[in-house]
């Protein structure tokens, strides 16, 4: 490389992928995760009458008292309150208990060895830039080490040690590309999806029935509620995911064919559509993402969920990590 304007676009590209990735990489590792709302916490009394009672119908009717006003449609396989008896909370939709933390963490994907901490909710646009930035900065840096590669095994270079260099920087960038781009890939397909790697192993348990695409309000909606909806700032890692991390818009993409009539305006041949469970308010910055489908009425929810508490069989108790 003789020409010294193309010295000083590679000396600024790199420099910008490079503190981009910095960038990402120290706010992946340095946010904390967040904890559930203190609404979700069990009161005082509550945890009395808890430990109280018997394992059984008696607890489980504790817990729906405390969590009859919570934003939560997501049950445990055995169709329990998700409660979590370290924490001494009801989950939230999306929240799961990591063991090496040691507490409930909201919209949890997994706990990363590599940043040291846990992804969810507050961090997971970090750690999806975090990733796409170090495979842009490795593909750079094969990309303009590949000529000096290849100079190498042709004897183009001079014979110093430096030549060793470049061969272990070019095998060290190719290998992390491969590697992150299957990663990254992966995560790219989470988002499409609105799933986390813990829902893609153990799909999220509605009301009703087991739902992999319960929360998928479709491609566009599923980036916004991780990126924002000010474009300006996807590419930079400050937060600007919508919600709470609390409450997400939840649909039913299946919907379940003993399940009461369907509201009005909604006929049979509707039947294919996504449509909405009975929702408990949401944040605005999350409401707004479901203003152009079809919703339940206030009234028509209450009938519904009276419905559906009969249905149910007896919920016990369980408990999830």
């Amino acid at each position: 490389m003789t020409n010294i304007g193309e010295k000083v676009v590679c000396l600024v590209a790199y420099h910008i992928f490079f503190m981009l990735f910095v960038w990402s990489y120290w706010k992946t590792i340095f946010t904390l995760p967040m904890n559930p709302s203190k609404e979700f916490h069990l009161s005082y009394s509550d945890k009395e009458s808890l430990e109280r009672e018997p394992r059984g119908e008696s607890q489980q009717e504790v817990l729906r008292r405390a969590a009859k006003d919570l934003p939560i449609y997501t049950r445990t396989m055995s169709g329990a309150i998700r409660y979590c008896d370290r924490c001494h909370l009801v989950k939230p939709d999306r929240c799961h208990h990591c063991s090496v933390c040691d507490k409930c963490i909201l919209k949890m994907d997994h706990h990363c060895p590599w940043v040291n901490n846990c992804v969810g909710f507050s961090n997971y646009k970090f750690f999806l830039l975090f990733l796409a930035y170090s495979l842009l900065y490795c593909l750079f840096i094969a990309a303009t080490d590949l000529q000096y590669f290849i100079k190498f095994w042709t004897n183009g270079l001079p014979d110093t040690q430096a030549k060793f260099h470049i061969m272990f920087l070019f095998f060290a960038a190719a290998m992390f590309s491969v590697s992150l781009s299957s990663l990254f890939g992966y995560h790219c397909w989470l988002v499409s999806k609105n799933k986390s790697t813990l829902e893609v192993f153990r799909a999220p348990i509605f009301r009703h029935r087991t739902d992999k695409n319960g929360f998928s309000l479709g491609f566009s909606k599923n980036l916004r509620q991780v990126f924002g909806d000010e474009k300006k700032y996807w590419l930079l890692p400050v937060f600007s995911s919508l919600g709470d991390g609390c409450s997400f818009p939840t649909c039913l993409v299946n919907q379940d064919p003993e399940q009461a009539s369907t509201p009005g305006g909604l006929n049979s041949s509707s039947k294919n559509e996504n449509h909405l469970f009975p929702a408990k308010p949401l944040r605005d910055s999350q409401s707004h993402l479901l203003t152009d489908t079809p919703s339940w009425s206030e009234t028509t929810a209450k009938a519904e969920k009276g419905k559906v508490g009969m249905s149910n069989p007896a919920l016990t108790m369980e408990n999830e990590t």
